[in-house]
């Protein structure tokens, strides 16, 4: 080998000089050692020139890609060499790297080695370079990216590379590239915990059954639902809960049940909760802080304990408020809850049911009052919470969030009586008719009503 250098060396035709570099480069295709000495010579040596140079580097990049060195570790290890020794000159080899990446990054993704192989993708500058890189090729880069990032749950450098995915998302006709710019969306959404808007990415590409197979649209449809219970208790999640409710997909999967408990507004016991719980990617378990204030209100104090609550020998709770997203998220669903069952309840009964001190059912009830998601009213002298009915444009209360319900309803004076009364009247209304009706066809006789 030292001999066939030193001769290619000596040699001044440039066309002469770089063919017998390439008939030596492919002699030593598998002999690893020989090989990474010509890879040295031609890129460090500056009697080669860098004309040679790239031609060389091409002709071994374009070895690998096809596969005529058999063995893979030895393709991976001639590559990563092979990128250790262009390093230095790494602008004036810019094509031969960004191919050598990307075949690196195939590997480390064969492995599971998503850092890796993101890192190894990040390396790659498309606006840099001699290379024209379309678009198109840009945004299947960077949402490739994205996809590792979020395999480690890194998603904060993988925002950054969705926004300049975003740039180049309305330049492709390509439907699968836009479906797995969606995916991204929606998995972003989620593990900024915006899982409302999550929730609806999820489910709008659960829709896509023409593009996607059974399998991944149910596990989207999955992915939707968790998101949806995950979200904040309000009008708006409850709008969500009605369509995904309403996918006859839905009762197939395994958080069906949690889905039917929330939707339908029922207590969600913690037994049901734990079930739950273990589906839970770690980042949907996330820890929630509290602040200083929040704390200070719902320590318990010995005016807080409810008398009835210390005669009936019911331990009150130490805890001051939800601990993770899923604890906030079953908290506040499970007020709501109470808000449909009573007109009012006690700082103590609510704390009761929740597990939490009675200061902190107090404070979440306030937070979900200031932020428009529960109707209602505290008294703090006595106490207590006063629920309101919802209003005419609220989604909760209706059929899954339908729309307005022409109802004529009487004002009785207790909010959660006025639907029992309409049917009431309702259906006796409809007796009435059906009587009436008999009559008319002489069926039965007035005697008979009378009687």
């Amino acid at each position: 080998m030292d001999k066939k250098l030193s001769e290619l060396a000596a040699v001044t035709v440039q066309r002469t000089k770089a063919t017998g570099y390439v008939t030596l480069l492919e002699e030593n295709l598998q002999n690893k050692q020989n090989l990474m000495r010509v890879v040295q010579e031609v890129v460090t040596q500056d009697h080669v020139g860098l004309v040679i140079g790239r031609q060389v580097i091409s002709e071994l990049v374009k070895a690998l890609e096809t596969k005529q060195i058999k063995d893979d570790e030895a393709r991976r290890e001639i590559i990563q060499g092979t990128l250790d020794i262009l390093q230095p000159r790494i602008v004036s080899y810019d094509e031969q790297v960004t191919s050598l990446r990307l075949q690196m990054a195939d590997y480390l993704e064969q492995d599971e080695d998503w850092t890796g192989a993101a890192r190894m993708l990040m390396g790659i500058q498309p606006d840099v370079g001699s290379k024209t890189w379309s678009d198109e090729e840009k945004l299947k880069l960077y949402i490739r990216i994205i996809r590792l990032l979020l395999e480690e749950e890194d998603s904060v450098q993988a925002e950054a590379y969705y926004k300049r995915a975003a740039l180049f998302i309305n330049s492709t006709s390509d439907r699968e590239l836009q479906l797995m710019f969606k995916l991204c969306q929606a998995r972003m959404s989620d593990f900024s915990r915006r899982f409302l808007e999550a929730a609806m990415r999820y489910h709008e590409l659960s829709c896509a059954t023409t593009e996607l197979d059974a399998e991944e649209c149910n596990n989207a449809l999955q992915a939707a639902i968790t998101c949806a219970v995950l979200a904040p208790a309000g009008p708006s999640r409850s709008r969500v809960l009605a369509s995904l409710y309403r996918d006859e997909r839905a009762y197939t999967l395994s958080n069906y049940n949690i889905l039917t408990k929330m939707f339908l507004d029922h207590i969600i016991r913690p037994t049901e909760v734990k079930v739950f719980e273990a589906t839970l990617r770690p980042h949907q378990l996330a820890k929630i802080g509290q602040s200083s204030n929040d704390r200070l209100a719902s320590r318990i104090t010995q005016e807080d304990a409810d008398t009835t609550m210390a005669d009936a020998g019911i331990a009150a709770s130490t805890r001051t408020g939800p601990q993770t997203v899923l604890d906030r998220a079953v908290m506040e669903h499970n007020i709501l809850s109470c808000s449909n069952i009573y007109n009012n309840i006690s700082f103590s009964g609510l704390g009761a049911l929740l597990d939490v001190t009675p200061g902190a059912a107090e404070t979440m009830a306030r937070k979900m009052i200031e932020q428009g998601r529960l109707r209602g009213h505290i008294d703090q002298v006595e106490k207590l919470i006063w629920f309101e009915g919802p209003e005419e444009d609220d989604a909760q209360g209706k059929a899954g969030g339908l729309g307005d319900v022409d109802q004529a309803t009487e004002e009785t004076g207790a909010p959660y009586t006025k639907k029992w009364d309409h049917q009431i009247r309702g259906t006796a209304a409809t007796v009435e008719d059906i009587v009436q009706k008999l009559l008319d066809k002489g069926l039965i006789q007035p005697a008979m009503i009378i009687a």
